[in-house]
């Protein structure tokens, strides 16, 4: 095995052209998370190859590459920019006598940093282990009991089967404790929903500002930084708008090729969003790949089965873009679009006013009266 050295990783990073375009962006992120999980960059390694090599995902003479940026800048963690197999994994760190890790590993470390929360901690590990199921390898082979020695005769587990073993027990424990957790979590909602109140989710890709927009909306006070995966444990504050109120969650962001065992793990608490009345999708409006992030996120929302929910665009950071703060409206007259900005405040009325909106919508709806799509009038708004 190889150490983790106490004083950060010098990592090298690699990044193959495999015809799934955006590369440049996707090194950007991943250059990103690598600095998110404590690591400093101080190579990257480009290719291009028609498919993945079945043995090093790289091809040989790629590999020597790596090897020479290693020792040239003294790195001792290779990252790769994609999901590699455990065979891989295995060959690419005999070969560079280094741990490499792949895009799945580096998101479930960062996750493992961020988690806060006893639930947020249990899906975490829950992820890992999912992870870990498939890479353990036959390589305790000195254990074996089949192959005798002395204390070591005669029939029982190979080290191997035991951690397969334990590892199953501990999933298992992790999964009931969850299941407990969410029907914790569904009784919260189910009262919610008797005291009438608008269920609100605010998604959108990871460091797009969902967490500073929920602050700056409900002073909550909820951590917020420049990093990815700044949020990873659901908060959620009452909000008053006009007649009605509004529950607010903020949630975990997604990324682009999130990994499934995350989405599992995470199960319990994205329920939240497939079950909230409107989603508002928060989108980085500086960001030069913001509709590749949109597409992102909509197609974590279709595999948690929030597809279907009603969203509002919320394009963030127009102070970033010199961008007015504005509305725009479907042909229905309902809003669909607010551009603002959750950190000079601007354009925040008018987010309000749309939450306003939605939850006289509803509140009709829930009173039989004819659906109402205009705007609240201004004596009814609370700018709060």
């Amino acid at each position: 095995m190889f150490e983790r050295p106490a004083s950060g990783e010098r990592a090298v990073v690699v990044q193959l052209d495999l015809g799934q375009g955006a590369i440049e962006e996707r090194l950007s992120e991943l250059q990103l998370l690598a600095s998110s999980a404590g690591a400093s960059v101080v190579a990257v390694v480009r290719g291009r190859r028609s498919a993945p090599d079945p043995a090093m995902f790289a091809g040989r003479g790629k590999v020597e590459e790596l090897g020479a940026a290693l020792r040239a800048h003294q790195g001792n963690l290779v990252i790769f920019n994609h999901v590699l197999s455990p065979a891989q994994q295995r060959n690419l760190e005999r070969a560079l006598q280094c741990r490499v890790i792949d895009r799945t590993a580096l998101i479930l470390d960062i996750f493992a940093l961020r988690a806060r929360s006893h639930e947020g901690k249990l899906q975490v590990e829950l992820a890992q282990l999912q992870h870990l199921a498939t890479r353990l390898v036959r390589g305790w082979t000195h254990l074996e009991r089949q192959k005798g020695g002395i204390g070591l005769r005669g029939p029982g587990e190979t080290q191997l089967e035991t951690d397969r073993r334990l590892l199953g027990q501990r999933v298992k424990a992790l999964k009931e404790r969850l299941a407990q957790l969410g029907r914790q979590r569904q009784t919260q909602r189910r009262q919610r929903q008797r005291r009438d109140a608008l269920s609100v989710s605010l998604v959108g890709y990871t460091n797009a500002g969902k967490s500073t927009l929920f602050n700056a909306l409900t002073k909550a006070g909820a951590y917020a930084a420049d990093q990815l995966f700044a949020t990873l444990d659901t908060t959620s504050r009452k909000l008053f708008v006009g007649s009605g109120n509004v529950v607010l969650s903020d949630t975990v962001g997604f990324i682009r090729d999130l990994p499934h065992a995350l989405v599992a793990a995470f199960e319990a608490t994205l329920e939240e969003t497939a079950s909230a009345d409107l989603l508002l999708h928060v989108v980085d409006a500086a960001s030069e790949d913001r509709d590749a992030q949109i597409e992102a996120v909509d197609q974590v929302l279709r595999e948690i089965g929030a597809g279907d929910v009603p969203q509002i665009l919320v394009w963030n950071k127009i102070d970033l873009t010199h961008a007015a703060a504005a509305v725009e409206r479907d042909s229905c007259g309902k809003i669909r679009r607010v551009f603002l900005s959750a950190r000079s405040g601007e354009g925040l009325d008018l987010l309000r006013q749309a939450l306003a909106e939605a939850a006289h919508c509803a509140g009709a709806a829930a009173s039989g009266q004819a659906a109402w799509a205009g705007p609240v009038p201004e004596t009814e708004f609370l700018n709060k």
